[in-house]
């Protein structure tokens, strides 16, 4: 069974660091695009990062220089390091991946984590 797990959520104190992780499992033949999503509270889901599979990286104007996003494919790992958070920053975190599930296709499915909280105290 495929699966992104998520790992790394917590409380943080507005100025610190986190760093939260996401790793793809079960039977992949590949993975394309990664990415970090975030939903705050009483607020719709939206994008925080994209990376490509050949490294390319997309960030929301709110979390530009602050955060960064890479990925080791080696491992099927998305990672998110988050600098100078905010109060505002607090939100579910979730990643997201296109895999590749299919030995005899090509075609890639978008695939969920579960979310992992990101607290951010004042």
């Amino acid at each position: 069974q495929v699966q992104l797990v998520e790992s790394g959520g917590g409380l943080v104190q507005a100025g610190g660091s986190l760093r939260v992780s996401c790793a793809a499992s079960g039977s992949i033949y590949g993975v394309a695009a990664m990415g970090w999503y975030r939903q705050p509270p009483g607020k719709q889901r939206e994008l925080v990062a994209t990376i490509t599979s050949g490294g390319t990286t997309n960030y929301a104007d709110s979390v530009k220089g602050r955060f960064t996003i890479s990925r080791d494919n080696a491992k099927n790992t998305v990672y998110l390091q988050m600098s100078s958070l905010k109060p505002e920053d607090t939100a579910v975190y979730y990643c997201s991946a296109d895999l590749r599930t299919s030995a005899w296709s090509l075609v890639t499915y978008p695939y969920w984590g579960q979310g992992t909280q990101v607290t951010v105290s004042s």
